[in-house]
């Protein structure tokens, strides 16, 4: 069965008070979602949404599959220096397509694998704890950013290269780092090209946060025993699919138009992406990069936009943010993620027959718990007027990671559109990046250095 949408819970039809998305709005909206297609597609066929082309870029795979081939069976740790969109794809697939506590398991658990250690920050303690546990002279170290000179990445980099020629040597160091960069500029690709050090492109065409699909993904996933052609065949299933203009048939639209929809017309300003799944659990918070970094945008009319995307996770949450969102403001969509196939997993002991509050478990599984939780818990919030609408998967595996990734991938192209922003810059960002550049004696920050000198300092009548 392959991936679908169950939004009846979205519509005005089924749900109480008024509440919902009109059918003149859903048909508005896929008038609206026609033109977004259009315009995706012009862009596409312009050269500058290269994250459409990966799933078939079979180049790309096959030096990305050669480089891991190289360090095969020849380290016990992989040490991935990156952040934002270069970590949280890496920590979703490990997350979703290797057992839990994968970097916990022994060599034998793991089938001769290495470990997948992710930096995403530059906390000094954190990184000076993973250096102090790894045997480096069997670690390979990949330093991941797009523009080649990312300053938290950079500063990864400095001090693991360090600790790396200290304990190897510089030339051993060498032979056991791989850059993923751009393919022609930045830092990363000039020193590779001086000191001869492996590296993997991401294509020129395709933004950090849409690049979980080439090696910034696909070399880590497939060091650890990923089967990255399946998961690159499930994203090609989806873009199949995705192939149309009619929002009816193409479930990236379908989510984008919902979550649109919900947004301007009804309020709902924030968008929770809630698995009922572990291991899925990171690919909600690879989603909230994804659509808070593509989508909060000032329009060209001066206009802020954008939905908050928020992660949860089920059942947990039902115990941390449900009462919120069955209480609290009118300003939320839940977008459930169901796995079928789990009805048979984790059969519950038949005991303590006189306690009522245990007896009815016996026989029951704890698949059939967490899906009856989420059936639940969505039809709690239906019957509230609480917007939500399900994603259902037949499993956790590669082909299903990847069409999920994909479809979320997609929809942040058609939701740009819909908005009417630019879903690839990031130019809220810029301005404290520059600050920070100033502070620390960056070249060329001098006009940024200027602007911050002139911001008010701490007032000594505001702290307590």
């Amino acid at each position: 069965m392959p991936l679908s949408i169950d939004f009846t819970n979205m519509m005005a039809g089924p749900l109480p008070n008024g509440r919902g998305i009109t059918e003149e709005q859903w048909t508005a909206g896929a008038e609206r979602f026609r033109v977004a297609f259009d315009r995706v597609q012009v862009q596409h066929v312009a050269g500058t949404l290269g994250f459409i082309d990966l799933p078939t870029n079979d180049a790309l795979i096959a030096e990305t599959l050669t480089v891991a081939r190289r360090f095969g069976g020849r380290v016990d740790d992989v040490l991935l220096l990156g952040i934002g969109g270069s970590a949280l794809g890496p920590i979703a697939l490990r997350s979703a397509l290797r057992p839990p506590h994968w970097n916990e398991l022994d060599a034998a658990a793991r089938q001769g694998y290495p470990r997948l250690h992710v930096l995403d920050n530059v906390d000094p303690a954190t990184i000076a704890a993973t250096l102090a546990r790894l045997a480096l002279a069997r670690t390979l170290v990949i330093v991941i950013s797009k523009s080649g000179g990312t300053v938290e990445t950079m500063a990864q980099y400095l001090i693991v290269r360090d600790a790396l020629e200290a304990s190897v040597g510089e030339e051993a160091a060498k032979s056991q780092m791989v850059f993923v960069t751009d393919p022609e500029v930045g830092a990363l690709r000039a020193i590779a090209r001086a000191e001869g050090i492996t590296t993997l492109d991401i294509p020129s065409n395709v933004g950090g946060r849409f690049s979980v699909l080439t090696a910034v993904g696909m070399l880590p996933a497939a060091l650890i025993g990923v089967d990255v052609r399946a998961l690159l065949g499930g994203a090609a299933e989806c873009a199949a699919r995705c192939n149309t203009g009619e929002l009816a048939s193409n479930p990236a639209g379908v989510f984008a138009v919902l979550q649109w929809l919900a947004d301007t017309k009804h309020g709902a300003h924030i968008h929770t992406l809630m698995p009922y799944a572990d291991g899925l659990r990171e690919i909600a918070s690879w989603f909230v990069q994804l659509w808070a970094e593509s989508l909060g945008k000032i329009r060209p009319d001066g206009t802020s936009v954008g939905p908050t995307p928020l992660p949860a996770v089920g059942a947990t949450d039902q115990h941390a943010q449900v009462q919120l969102f069955m209480e609290g403001p009118l300003d939320k969509t839940v977008c459930f993620i169901a796995v079928d196939g789990k009805a048979a997993q984790g059969k519950i002991p038949s005991r303590h027959s006189d306690r009522p509050e245990l007896a009815y478990l016996g026989g029951q599984t704890l698949g059939q718990l967490l899906d009856i939780e989420r059936q639940a818990t969505a039809g709690a919030l239906a019957a509230r007027g609480r917007l939500n609408f399900t994603i259902e998967v037949p499993t956790v595996d590669a082909r299903t990671v990847g069409a999920l990734l994909y479809l979320f991938e997609l929809a942040t192209a058609y939701a740009g559109e819909l908005y009417e922003v630019n879903a690839f810059d990031q130019p809220g960002v810029e301005l404290g990046k520059q600050f920070a550049y100033a502070m620390l004696g960056r070249p060329g920050s001098d006009e940024a250095r200027r602007e911050w000198d002139l911001l008010p300092r701490p007032n000594p009548r505001y702290r307590v």
